[in-house]
């Protein structure tokens, strides 16, 4: 027993209040979840970090069914207003949706919209017609090389998950973090608020241009 109330004592001396710290800023996560990863690590703060991201991953996968019927329509004008985006962003209730951090995370997402330019949300968000269409123009680009069918089939392949990165939101490089993608921020996000957050539609204006929005099912 002795031994066991020992233990805890000693592993809570490692980590210092600094640590704590720079793993919230590093990670977002909370005070208590910050410490204790940091206690499972014996105070390595890398290691922290990697055991916070599968908790995280593990939560959201929890959480991502459950219905987000609440959230905010957030705002974000480019410097010069020749650019804005709406978008809309959801949470599951009221309480997270008026908080300071989350419409911070909302207006994040609309200035990655606004530089990035996306297609739609998903995948399935994007009409067949124009997967199709794409399909045929890779098939055809890969005919060019010469290679035999079944490569040109890898190569289409290739071509049309390349063109979901560049203009599939919840797949695209995040601006802020080239290291991650919008749906690993979702992730993060449904970890950090403790409730599943979706992002429904968005609609980008550019002046002088048509106002491009999420296609509809």
């Amino acid at each position: 027993m002795l031994t066991q109330q020992k233990t805890p004592r000693k592993l809570n001396k490692m980590i210092t209040a600094q640590a704590v710290k720079e793993l919230r800023e590093r990670t977002g996560a909370g005070m208590m979840d910050c410490k204790r990863a940091l206690v499972e690590a014996d105070g390595n703060i890398d290691l922290a970090i990697d055991n916070l991201r599968k908790a995280g991953i593990a939560k959201a996968q929890k959480k991502s069914g459950r219905s987000a019927n609440d959230g905010v329509i957030m705002h974000y004008i480019h410097p010069g207003s020749r650019l804005g985006v709406l978008v809309e962003v959801n949470c599951e209730t009221d309480f997270v949706s008026r908080t300071e951090k989350f419409q911070d995370f909302a207006k994040d997402i609309a200035m990655h919209i606004a530089a990035a330019n996306p297609t739609a949300v998903s995948r399935e968000n994007i009409p067949s017609d124009i997967i199709n269409k794409e399909k045929e123009i890779f098939a055809e680009q890969a005919k060019q090389s010469g290679k035999p069918d079944h490569i040109i089939e890898k190569i289409t392949v290739g071509m049309l998950e390349k063109f979901y990165s560049e203009n599939v939101l919840t797949e695209q490089t995040y601006v802020k973090d080239p290291d991650k993608t919008i749906k690993d921020i979702l992730t993060e996000a449904i970890s950090t608020f403790g409730e599943n957050i979706t992002i429904s539609r968005f609609v980008r204006f550019e002046l002088g241009e048509s106002a491009s929005s999420t296609p509809q099912e």
